[in-house]
């Protein structure tokens, strides 16, 4: 399959956010605090690449 720049920012957007949303669900299911404590930590930091992405996809769509 053959992905244009848009295409792949997209894909990746949207693996970000998922990781967002399991890192947060399981940070809440881990029955080791430290651990639910370093997922919601991922959590964040696959927010942050989420957000960059969304300026990229932003910035594709704006051309």
């Amino acid at each position: 399959m053959n992905m244009n720049t848009r295409d792949i920012i997209m894909k990746k957007l949207l693996d970000a956010q998922e990781n967002v949303r399991d890192y947060e669900v399981f940070s809440n299911q881990v029955d080791d605090t430290e651990v639910g404590s370093i997922f919601k930590k991922f959590a964040e930091e696959s927010g942050m690449h989420a957000r960059k992405l969304q300026e990229l996809i932003d910035r594709y769509e704006n051309k």
